[in-house]
């Protein structure tokens, strides 16, 4: 017998959990809810403030030495909405509701699900570290070992947090791995299990999944010989307890080839002389930071360039992430080949990224309106008439914003 009793609440809550069992990256990050907007009516081009861990220096000795407290937030701002349209009748909600979850509500759900994916999966090309060829993924055990610990030593580096560490790979890197790693120190059941669901499991520190939604990434035509145009550009402390802060550095660089040489939102590069430091204790990891641009630009007629760069170079106080600011005329060394696309997998802690939903305000004047939200995903559903062409049209919409919180907690790991 069917039932003649589906309502707006069961299609919302029926959705949503398919959202949340068809979420990849989107699923294992940090994920913040407010409800507060649905009072006023959210909009596209809210901002929300993400809170930073405040950092402090340590003071040695007895004598207390007391220091600036700079607290620091990162703008997360609500992108236009996303959702799902279509029309059904009344005879449809006759309908058992798994039966009409399977014609409606489950393809609405993935494909909500996958959007979500794509919209965090874009925020990789914030991400500054990165290990590996790009454009070159080992298919050899020790290689892709290799890789796969130095993505874990950055992130130790970096003072990640040792749980909650996740690999996602696009489906060629998934490939190459599984069938190297396959019987690499692994248990029978985890082998089993790799055989039975092509995915790697758990390894090297990391729980690995596997997306088609991570982005390859386009660098921009670079050319001549950049350098570093002035010194000591970038923030430093000015007295034992003050601790700058920024997000990002203007680079002002020259020597690239005049009018033809760009740059792309997501190309890294290093600064000779500028090494990092670990977060913590502030001492020299031997190795060049890297840098990865923010926004897009062109070499003027001169061969000079304006890069907006992250994370900003920092050369003291709490902040602190680099050993030096740049001399003038230091070398700057891209990473990757000019005008090449490369495919990317990323190696993060579930802090490094933020995605947040909003509720959306319930319209007047429908015969069905419904908002549901759970662990941190909020969507709408409306229904209402149309008069015109004697139908139902009902919509599915979800407001969600996503940055990159602490992109120091990622690394990219080039495929």
């Amino acid at each position: 017998m069917g039932n003649a009793l589906i309502t707006s609440s069961m299609i919302t809550n029926t959705t949503l959990a398919v959202i949340h069992n068809n979420l990849g990256l989107a699923g294992t990050i940090d994920r913040q809810y407010d409800d507060s907007f649905a009072k006023t009516g959210a909009k596209a081009g809210a901002t929300i403030n993400i809170r930073r861990p405040v950092q402090f220096q340590i003071r040695t000795g007895n004598t207390a030495s007391l220091q600036d407290i700079n607290e620091t937030t990162t703008p997360l701002t609500i992108g236009d909405p996303i959702g799902i349209d279509w029309a059904f009748s009344d005879v449809d909600l006759t309908l058992t509701i798994d039966k009409f979850a399977e014609r409606y509500l489950e393809p609405a759900g993935k494909s909500i699900a996958t959007a979500l994916d794509m919209l965090v999966a874009a925020k990789v090309n914030s991400v500054a570290q990165s290990t590996g060829t790009p454009g070159s993924f080992p298919t050899t055990q020790a290689g892709i070992a290799t890789l796969m610990t130095n993505a874990g030593a950055i992130l130790d580096d970096s003072a990640a947090p040792m749980d909650q560490r996740y690999m996602l790979l696009n489906p060629q890197s998934n490939a190459k791995s599984v069938a190297s790693m396959s019987t690499m120190f692994n248990p029978n059941d985890a082998i089993s299990k790799q055989y039975r669901t092509g995915m790697m499991g758990a390894a090297f520190g990391f729980d690995f999944m596997r997306s088609q939604n991570i982005l390859t990434h386009t660098n921009g035509a670079w050319g001549g010989t950049p350098l570093v145009n002035g010194a000591s550009q970038g923030t430093t402390n000015t007295g034992a307890t003050d601790n700058p802060y920024a997000s990002t550095t203007s680079l002002i660089t020259d020597g690239w080839t005049a009018t033809t040489a760009t740059i792309t939102v997501g190309d890294r590069f290093t600064i000779a002389g500028v090494n990092a430091v670990n977060p913590e204790n502030k001492q020299d990891l031997g190795y060049l930071k890297q840098f990865v641009a923010t926004t897009a630009t062109t070499a003027d007629g001169s061969g000079n360039m304006t890069i907006v760069i992250s994370p900003a170079i920092i050369a003291g106080g709490a902040y602190q992430n680099v050993t030096a600011l740049p001399a003038n005329n230091a070398a700057i060394t891209t990473i990757g080949t000019a005008a090449t696309a490369n495919a990317q997998n990323v190696a993060y802690h579930k802090n490094a990224f933020t995605l947040a939903t909003v509720d959306m305000e319930l319209p007047g004047g429908m015969d069905m309106a419904s908002r549901a939200s759970s662990d941190g995903i909020s969507i709408r559903f409306v229904r209402g008439y149309d008069i015109l062409n004697n139908r139902r049209i009902c919509r599915f919409d979800l407001l969600a914003g996503f940055t990159a919180q602490r992109p120091e907690h990622a690394c990219v790991v080039q495929g």
